[in-house]
Protein backbone atom coordinates (compact mmCIF):
# COMPACT_ATOMS: atom_id res chain seq x y z
CA UNK A 1 0.00 0.00 0.00
CA UNK A 2 1.31 3.05 -0.96
CA UNK A 3 0.02 6.77 0.49
CA UNK A 4 1.24 9.95 -0.82
CA UNK A 5 0.51 13.86 -0.57
CA UNK A 6 -1.13 14.78 -3.48
CA UNK A 7 -2.98 17.91 -2.76
CA UNK A 8 -2.19 21.12 0.25
CA UNK A 9 -4.55 23.89 0.99
CA UNK A 10 -3.57 27.27 0.52
CA UNK A 11 -5.92 29.68 1.69
CA UNK A 12 -6.20 33.03 -0.41
CA UNK A 13 -8.40 36.01 -0.14
CA UNK A 14 -8.81 35.55 -4.11
CA UNK A 15 -9.21 33.03 -6.71
CA UNK A 16 -7.77 34.77 -9.67
CA UNK A 17 -5.00 36.96 -7.78
CA UNK A 18 -4.24 33.79 -7.05
CA UNK A 19 -3.86 32.68 -10.20
CA UNK A 20 -2.21 35.12 -11.68
CA UNK A 21 0.74 35.39 -8.77
CA UNK A 22 1.28 31.63 -8.68
CA UNK A 23 1.52 32.04 -12.83
CA UNK A 24 4.45 34.57 -11.94
CA UNK A 25 6.05 31.41 -10.34
CA UNK A 26 5.46 28.98 -13.60
CA UNK A 27 2.65 26.99 -11.98
CA UNK A 28 -0.21 25.86 -14.10
CA UNK A 29 -4.02 25.06 -13.34
CA UNK A 30 -4.22 21.61 -12.82
CA UNK A 31 -8.12 21.52 -11.90
CA UNK A 32 -10.60 24.36 -11.52
CA UNK A 33 -14.21 23.46 -10.80
CA UNK A 34 -17.09 25.98 -10.18
CA UNK A 35 -20.33 24.78 -8.48
CA UNK A 36 -22.37 27.68 -7.60
CA UNK A 37 -20.46 29.90 -5.71
CA UNK A 38 -17.80 27.22 -4.69
CA UNK A 39 -14.53 27.20 -7.03
CA UNK A 40 -12.30 24.26 -6.75
CA UNK A 41 -8.96 25.21 -7.94
CA UNK A 42 -5.53 23.49 -7.89
CA UNK A 43 -2.00 24.31 -9.47
CA UNK A 44 0.92 22.12 -10.22
CA UNK A 45 4.36 23.03 -10.88
CA UNK A 46 5.59 21.78 -13.93
CA UNK A 47 8.84 20.06 -12.28
CA UNK A 48 6.40 18.74 -9.71
CA UNK A 49 2.54 17.68 -11.67
CA UNK A 50 1.89 15.11 -8.79
CA UNK A 51 1.67 17.72 -6.02
CA UNK A 52 -1.28 19.93 -6.43
CA UNK A 53 -1.44 23.46 -4.37
CA UNK A 54 -5.23 23.72 -3.83
CA UNK A 55 -5.93 27.83 -3.71
CA UNK A 56 -8.96 27.83 -1.15
CA UNK A 57 -11.15 31.32 -0.37
CA UNK A 58 -12.26 30.48 3.00
CA UNK A 59 -15.97 30.04 2.54
CA UNK A 60 -18.05 27.42 2.08
CA UNK A 61 -18.38 24.98 4.55
CA UNK A 62 -17.61 27.74 7.00
CA UNK A 63 -19.99 29.77 8.58
CA UNK A 64 -19.07 33.63 8.18
CA UNK A 65 -17.69 34.32 11.30
CA UNK A 66 -15.23 31.49 11.06
CA UNK A 67 -14.51 32.62 7.67
CA UNK A 68 -13.46 36.05 8.81
CA UNK A 69 -11.32 34.92 11.01
CA UNK A 70 -9.58 32.47 8.69
CA UNK A 71 -9.22 35.61 6.37
CA UNK A 72 -7.79 37.94 8.93
CA UNK A 73 -5.26 35.39 10.14
CA UNK A 74 -3.87 34.76 6.29
CA UNK A 75 -3.63 38.65 5.80
CA UNK A 76 -1.41 38.06 8.85
CA UNK A 77 0.95 35.36 7.12
CA UNK A 78 -0.44 33.16 9.82
CA UNK A 79 -1.54 30.09 8.69
CA UNK A 80 1.12 28.49 5.98
CA UNK A 81 4.67 28.88 4.90
CA UNK A 82 5.49 27.39 1.66
CA UNK A 83 8.96 26.41 0.89
CA UNK A 84 9.59 25.97 -2.88
CA UNK A 85 13.26 24.62 -3.97
CA UNK A 86 15.04 25.56 -6.50
CA UNK A 87 18.81 24.58 -8.06
CA UNK A 88 20.05 28.29 -8.34
CA UNK A 89 18.43 30.62 -5.51
CA UNK A 90 19.71 33.69 -6.77
CA UNK A 91 18.91 33.51 -10.32
CA UNK A 92 15.46 32.27 -9.32
CA UNK A 93 15.18 35.39 -6.82
CA UNK A 94 16.20 37.90 -9.93
CA UNK A 95 13.79 36.33 -12.67
CA UNK A 96 10.66 36.31 -9.61
CA UNK A 97 11.68 39.85 -9.19
CA UNK A 98 11.56 40.61 -12.32
CA UNK A 99 8.48 39.40 -12.44
CA UNK A 100 6.94 41.43 -9.92
CA UNK A 101 7.45 39.34 -7.00
CA UNK A 102 8.16 41.57 -3.99
CA UNK A 103 10.27 39.77 -1.31
CA UNK A 104 10.58 40.41 2.06
CA UNK A 105 14.12 38.89 2.71
CA UNK A 106 16.59 39.01 -0.54
CA UNK A 107 18.39 35.73 -1.52
CA UNK A 108 21.95 35.56 0.91
CA UNK A 109 24.22 32.62 2.03
CA UNK A 110 22.64 31.07 5.07
CA UNK A 111 24.04 28.39 7.35
CA UNK A 112 21.64 25.36 5.48
CA UNK A 113 21.68 26.89 1.83
CA UNK A 114 20.66 30.00 -0.14
CA UNK A 115 17.31 31.16 0.47
CA UNK A 116 14.94 34.34 0.39
CA UNK A 117 11.67 35.23 1.71
CA UNK A 118 8.54 36.78 0.01
CA UNK A 119 4.83 36.82 0.26
CA UNK A 120 2.09 36.58 -2.00
CA UNK A 121 -1.15 38.89 -2.35
CA UNK A 122 -3.17 37.07 0.51
CA UNK A 123 -0.41 37.65 2.87
CA UNK A 124 1.01 33.92 3.37
CA UNK A 125 4.91 33.40 3.24
CA UNK A 126 6.65 31.60 0.76
CA UNK A 127 10.08 30.97 1.37
CA UNK A 128 12.81 30.13 -1.82
CA UNK A 129 15.52 27.04 -0.42
CA UNK A 130 18.76 25.94 -2.27
CA UNK A 131 19.78 23.61 -0.06
CA UNK A 132 23.31 23.51 1.51
CA UNK A 133 25.20 21.04 -1.13
CA UNK A 134 23.09 21.98 -4.10
CA UNK A 135 25.21 23.16 -7.02
CA UNK A 136 24.67 26.56 -7.72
Amino acid sequence: MSVQVSHATLWVRNHDEALAFFDKLGFAVREDVKNGDYRWLAVTSFSQPDLAIVLAVPGHPMDEETAAHVKSAVAKGMLSSIVLSTDDCFATYEDLKAKGIEFTRPAAERPYGVDAAFRDPSGNEFRLLQAAGAPA
